[in-house]
Parts: C-alpha cells; sequence; structure tokens
C-alpha cells in the first residue's frame, strides 16, 4: 500500500506542480494574483478535447496548437486588461489588489462562456487507457504520461530560469523590480512575457489533465485554491518550491485518500496550507 501511495502521489503531485508553476510566474515576476488562472487550466482542457474530437489529432499535437494560442491570450490579455492597472498603481502598490478583484470577475466571466458552450456537465475523452503496472500499482498510461511530461517541463523550465539570459531578467524583476531598469531591463515587456507564459503553462497543464480525466467548466476554482496553496507552500516566485509543494500535496492527498478518507483530501490540504501560513509565512522554501 505505501508504494501504491508513492506512486499515485507522484503522478498527482507532478500535475499540481506544473499548473502552480504557470501562476507562480504570473505572480513573481508581473505581480498579478490572477484568480481567474484555474479557468485558463480548464480552457486548455476544453480547447485540447476539441482538437481532439473534432480535428481527430493527437493529444500530443493538441499541445503545438493549444500551448502557442494560450500564449498569445494571455499577452493579448495582459495588454488590455492587466497593463493599464499597472500603469495606474506604478509605485503606489495598488497592482496586487486591482489585479485581484478584476480577475475575481474574469473567472465568472471565462467560466460562464465555458458552460455556455460546452454546458455545465464532466466532458473528456478516450486517449491511451492501457494499464502500466509500477511496483504493483495499476496506473492508467495516460496519467503516468501526463505525470512524466509535466515534471520534465517543470524541471526544464527552472533549468532555463536559471541558466539563461531571459530567465535571469525574469529573476532580477522578480527580486528587484525597481532596479531593473537600471541595467537596461524592460520591466513592462518582461512582466508581459511572464503573465503570457504563466497562461501557456496553465493551457498546458489542462491538456495533461485532460488526457486522463473529465472535467467540467466549474472546476477552475478548486484548481486555483490548489495553485494558490502550492505557492504560498513553496515561496512566492520559487520554482523549485514550486515543484516540491506540488510533490509534497499529492503524496499527501494520495496517503490520506488511500489510509483515512478520499472526501478528506480538500480539508488536509486547507489544514496545511493554514498551517505553513501561521508557522513559516514566507513558505518552506526561501
Amino acid at each position: 500500500m505505501l508504494l501504491s501511495t508513492l506512486v499515485i502521489g507522484i503522478v498527482l503531485g507532478g500535475t499540481y506542480a506544473l499548473i502552480a508553476l504557470g501562476l507562480t510566474i504570473q505572480y513573481g515576476v508581473a505581480r498579478i494574483m490572477n484568480l481567474a488562472y484555474g479557468e485558463l487550466v480548464i480552457a486548455g482542457a476544453f480547447a485540447t478535447y476539441l482538437v481532439v474530437t473534432a480535428g481527430g489529432l493527437n493529444p500530443f499535437v493538441a499541445l503545438i496548437i493549444v500551448v502557442p494560442a494560450a500564449y498569445a491570450a494571455c499577452y493579448f490579455l495582459y495588454a488590455v486588461v492587466m497593463q493599464p492597472l499597472e500603469r495606474r498603481s506604478r509605485g503606489s502598490g495598488r497592482l496586487e489588489v486591482d489585479s485581484i478583484l478584476v480577475t475575481f470577475g474574469l473567472m465568472f466571466l471565462f467560466q460562464g462562456f465555458l458552460v455556455l458552450g460546452f454546458g455545465s456537465g464532466f466532458t473528456g475523452y478516450s486517449w491511451f487507457e492501457a494499464p502500466v503496472d509500477i511496483l504493483g500499482t495499476k496506473i492508467a498510461a495516460s496519467r503516468l504520461v501526463g505525470a512524466v511530461l509535466a515534471i520534465a517541463i517543470g524541471a526544464a523550465l527552472y533549468v532555463v530560469m536559471q541558466k539563461t539570459r531571459w530567465g535571469m531578467a525574469m529573476r532580477a524583476v522578480a527580486t528587484r523590480p525597481a532596479y531593473a531598469p537600471l541595467v537596461g531591463i524592460n520591466s513592462v515587456v518582461l512582466a508581459r512575457s511572464a503573465f503570457a507564459t504563466g497562461g501557456a503553462l496553465a493551457a498546458l497543464g489542462g491538456a495533461i489533465l485532460s488526457m486522463s480525466q473529465p472535467f467540467t467548466p466549474t472546476d477552475g476554482v478548486f484548481l486555483t485554491m490548489k495553485a494558490l496553496v502550492i505557492i504560498i507552500m513553496g515561496g512566492v516566485g520559487n520554482l523549485a518550491g514550486a515543484l516540491a509543494a506540488g510533490l509534497m500535496l499529492g503524496l499527501v492527498e494520495a496517503g490520506v485518500a488511500s489510509a483515512v478518507d478520499p472526501g478528506l483530501t480538500l480539508a488536509v490540504t486547507y489544514a496545511i496550507f493554514l498551517a505553513v501560513l501561521l508557522w513559516r509565512p514566507q513558505g518552506l522554501f526561501r
């Protein structure tokens, strides 16, 4: 049972970690607390569903279409909605509060469009459902592929942020936004790029999610809350912390579901969240 819980927890945590990475980048660099983030994840899942079912394409091919489209859409969204907020609040510290209010409204707007287009019931498709035996635990191949993909992309993104000039500029804006322009960094362009990158990661997480389980237009709220728990546990803006916290949360949920009751996983998640806020509000990692 311990090995089974470990495998299931890693699979679950890998998906959580990838979904949380996008919100970490959006808030850490662009200072946008995006409460509509979960709706972007679900929109990516529905877009993948359309490409797979209507276009008859493989989900991996759908990623090539969905992820760049999400990047472009979020790049445009930042220019139209978020950048005016950033200009208005420059120097006043109001951007976080304003972004919460605006994205709270966008959450219901996006959710309404998804319900109107796809209905309020469960949606999904069948792909690569053959069971794979790992240490005596049967895992659907689609879920296993999604988890491996999520962890690999998360690790690659961490390396890019640490080793490339683009990543260094991102970290400079995240840690010292007032000083970044002094060394020739255009913080406005970087913030827009960070918001769009976060949106692309959200759509990618939704696409991976759609490979292994059904989803509804209202699932976005829970995904946003899970992402918030993970980035606060891992330390706001800390990519490695988000990856570790996502895996930890997946392991905890799998353990509670296996040893106690599946209905208590959400309660345990928020209990951990409250404990971290009270004990170590800066997160488990620096």
